[in-house]
């Protein structure tokens, strides 16, 4: 498996397909990220066209085990961050 790209290279590879400098997209991605962020907080959804669906669902309250111990606890209920991949992206993947 290769190494995930890490922000420094992400925002090279942005600044080199937008034809602009590293500044101006580190800052375009800071905004993507933060858009997103407070978006999807606030109990909405993201759909990035061709990626996927970036969306928050409520857990119910549930019983959980301690792997060390196995005692059995409950764990108040929670919001999870989701994302569910475009189907352009599978099949880009797997084609």
């Amino acid at each position: 498996m290769a190494k995930p790209m890490t922000k420094t290279q992400l925002v090279a590879a942005l600044a080199d397909e937008m034809d602009s400098d590293k500044k101006t997209a580190g800052a375009a991605l800071d905004a993507v990220v933060a858009i997103i962020t407070r978006e999807v907080s606030g109990g909405g959804a993201v759909t990035l066209p061709g990626v996927g669906k970036i969306y928050c669902r409520e857990r119910p309250e549930r019983m959980v085990r301690n792997p060390a111990t196995g005692e059995t606890i409950k764990k108040d209920a929670d919001k999870v961050v989701k994302m569910t991949i475009a189907k352009a992206l599978k099949d880009s993947v797997n084609g």
